[in-house]
């Protein structure tokens, strides 16, 4: 099978995944509601009674078009954005160990959202995602001044930065919770820094859908410079790239993609370190092949995965993030021997 024959394969097969997972989410829940209902209350919400006359109950409306549908679809922009994100950094700093936080972005989303439920800055529905927004923005500078330092970033001096800063600013988070006189302050800093898709609402899913969109538009055309970026710099550079600048802007660009993300559904960890891999195993490692795969994976992952947090316990929701580092965790311990060994 040629490599073009394989990435059809795989997209169709990754397509039909990501299309089944979602009409599961949609239909299952503490309400169920059956397949051909499901969907005709979402035609209903597109093309309008005109096409489609509504026959079902009120309650169901609201569940699937205003509870279930914005929920699945902040989940997909999620997991797409995160993997999207996890394959750039892993090309940027050469390192397949690589994920969206080894920069210090969530550690600085969580400082700014962890700041506004301390000390009650305002409106926590407006001010926590622009928070988060701004700490992620602030960590990543302060990685990238202190790995350029006097020359051009190192991808080995960019990763000591960023978990320097990132142990850092995880100590600061943990200083205000234990100084907060608001005893519930630790369950809902918990609540958010394991993940979640709770929170969505057709409002909320505007940003990071967007973000998602520019995102994809920067960097798709920017998929071969990935694939010189991992000969080196100095072959890059011979190559007619300037790999400074180019380093720079896919880091700006993953950043700022990561802290609209984490602001709307918290830290959902290991899905931009583990998605890339499964991308690079299923059509190797030609990026222009492996981003749009990892995309279509990662937007299944994450549906399945809140999935599964929302029903293997109902009536009791768990986090998204215990459900990714559930597997996420085994599989990056797999990925490092199984790197270790090479």
């Amino acid at each position: 099978m040629n490599t073009h024959t394989r990435l059809r394969t795989v997209l169709v097969v990754a397509t039909v995944a990501l299309l089944v997972v979602t009409t599961a989410a949609i239909l299952v829940g503490s309400v169920g509601v059956d397949a051909a209902t499901a969907w005709r209350i979402i035609g209903h919400r597109i093309v309008g009674p005109a096409v489609i006359t509504p026959d079902w109950t009120r309650a169901q409306d609201l569940i699937i078009a205003d509870t279930r549908l914005p929920r699945v679809l902040l989940a997909g922009c999620v997991g797409a954005g995160l993997a999207l994100v996890g394959t750039v950094i892993q090309a940027v700093v050469r390192n397949p160990l690589a994920g969206p936080g080894i920069l210090g972005v969530s550690a600085g989303a969580a400082v700014g959202a962890v700041a506004v439920l301390r000390f009650g800055l305002g409106s926590q529905a407006m001010l926590l995602p622009l928070a988060a927004f701004g700490g992620a923005l602030a960590a990543m500078t302060i990685v990238l001044l202190v790995a350029r330092g006097r020359g051009p970033i190192d991808p080995v001096r960019l990763v000591l930065a960023g978990v320097a800063v990132s142990s850092v600013l995880g100590a600061l988070t943990s200083l205000m919770v234990l100084t907060s006189p608001d005893q519930t302050l630790a369950g809902q800093v918990l609540q958010w820094t394991l993940g979640g898709f709770g929170a969505a609402r057709w409002d909320t899913l505007l940003v990071p859908a967007v973000g998602l969109l520019v995102a994809c538009a920067v960097m798709f055309p920017l998929r071969r410079s990935l694939n010189v970026l991992l000969t080196g710099d100095e072959n890059a550079t011979a190559l007619g790239v300037d790999v400074g600048r180019l380093r720079i802007g896919l880091i700006v660009s993953s950043t700022l993609l990561t802290g609209i993300l984490v602001s709307v559904s918290g830290v959902v960890g290991f899905v931009g370190l583990m998605i890339p891999h499964i991308a690079r195993m299923l059509v190797g490692s030609d990026h222009r092949r492996m981003v749009p795969v990892a995309l279509t994976v990662g937007a299944a992952f994450a549906i399945g995965a809140d999935l599964v947090a929302r029903t293997v316990m109902i009536p009791q929701e768990i986090p998204v993030g215990i459900v990714t580092a559930l597997v996420g965790g085994p599989y990056f311990v797999w990925l490092l021997r199984r790197t270790m060994a090479r």
